[in-house]
């Protein structure tokens, strides 16, 4: 839920039960605070404050820094003395800290009600944006930030950006709508010339771990669109902040090869999936949390109905760009949970998402449900 500060000190309160908002409105207009900017919250007679000196985008909840921006707890608004209120500055708070010596860097966001699927709880985007976003703020607080999208200072020198290429996700739990997470990011060498990167996300309230996810990254030339040995003056740049840590261990991990689907092999296929110009990130492809959506609409409606997306498993092969028609196809794992190792899952797909004219891989997938009941 965002508001927007619209003056040099803007002052925004948000009350804790919002099916008493109105009876609040009066109060708050002799306050000078327009009702509009009232929000729903779970959290019982409690208010929060935001403060912005410029226009900015506010995230709170109960004086929890969300989506980049710190809030404070406040009492109730009847109860407060306007005059005892010190502002903060926005961009003192706007994103996360870093723990255990800068090697882990910690954000904490809100599930919104726009990220949500119909049975009102977090979707695998949304995990994945957040994910990512944590990803991209923890390269920038770090101080190795270029030019460009995620790369740090030499690689941006070298016009070269990192790509995915492979990333699994386990979900225990999915967040409800409102729910405050706290997500911990790290990195550490993969080889030679690759880059892991780790995630766990907790709930916030009672700090039980309820996703954990880990990533390999390579280099690419932005403008060659090849793959590119990590330069030691990047490597360089990177040692630092590499620590030997897993988030998913090696018995849990989703290791094995994908295979690939073909039209013999796949039960269901959806034709004409189309990338939208908003479907593009700033290294000019597809960002690749887009996939999940086209990967998943090829899934059977009851499955998506009746089961828990737990496990997801992708291999990127190749980019994708606006002017490229996909294609879906999903087929049933026939040997279940091989691939789960410790994990049991009632239901498992592989996947293949492709170009509709040539037919060329773009991402193989593998996912594991859960029925719900």
């Amino acid at each position: 839920m965002t508001s927007m500060a619209a003056m040099s000190s803007v002052k925004i309160y948000f009350p804790a039960n919002f099916h008493k908002a109105e009876e609040r409105n009066e109060t708050m207009a002799k306050a000078g605070i327009s009702p509009f900017n009232l929000i729903a919250q779970q959290i019982p007679r409690r208010f929060v404050i935001a403060r912005a000196r410029n226009p900015q985008s506010v995230d709170v909840i109960n004086g929890k820094k969300l989506n980049g921006v710190h809030v404070t707890e406040t009492q109730d608004i009847g109860k407060m003395n306007m005059d005892d209120i010190v502002e903060q500055p926005l961009h003192t708070c706007l994103l996360g800290r870093f723990l255990e010596e800068r090697l882990i860097y910690r954000q904490t966001f809100i599930v919104r009600s726009y990220e949500i699927g119909p049975d009102k709880t977090a979707t695998m985007e949304t995990l994945m944006n957040f994910l990512q976003e944590t990803a991209l703020n923890h390269v920038t607080s770090s101080g190795l930030a270029g030019n460009d999208f995620g790369a740090t200072r030499q690689m941006s020198l070298r016009k070269l950006i990192w790509v995915v290429t492979r990333i699994h996700i386990q979900v225990e739990r999915y967040s409800c709508w409102g729910d405050v997470v706290e997500i911990d990011t790290w990195v550490d060498a993969d080889g030679k010339n690759a880059m892991r990167r780790d995630w766990i996300i907790r709930d916030y309230s009672t700090q039980e771990i309820i996703t954990r996810a880990t990533s390999t990254w390579v280099i690419m030339n932005r403008e060659t669109r090849k793959l590119s040995k990590i330069p030691e003056q990047v490597r360089q740049e990177l040692v630092p902040f590499y620590t030997n840590r897993i988030a998913v261990s090696g018995e849990n991990n989703d290791v094995l090869k994908i295979d690939k689907l073909a039209d013999e092999t796949a039960e269901r296929i959806q034709s004409g999936l189309a990338p939208r110009w908003s479907d593009m990130d700033a290294n000019l492809h597809v960002n690749n949390v887009k996939y999940i959506g086209w990967i998943l609409e090829s899934v059977p409606i009851n499955v998506l109905e009746d089961y828990n997306l737990t496990s997801m498993t992708m291999e990127y092969r190749r980019e994708c760009r606006q002017s490229n028609l996909l294609e879906s196809l999903t087929s049933t794992t026939e040997d279940l949970n091989n691939n789960s190792c410790n994990r049991q899952a009632d239901l498992e797909y592989t996947h293949l998402l492709r170009m509709q004219n040539d037919k060329a891989e773009i991402v193989r997938a593998r996912t594991e449900w859960q029925s719900k009941l």
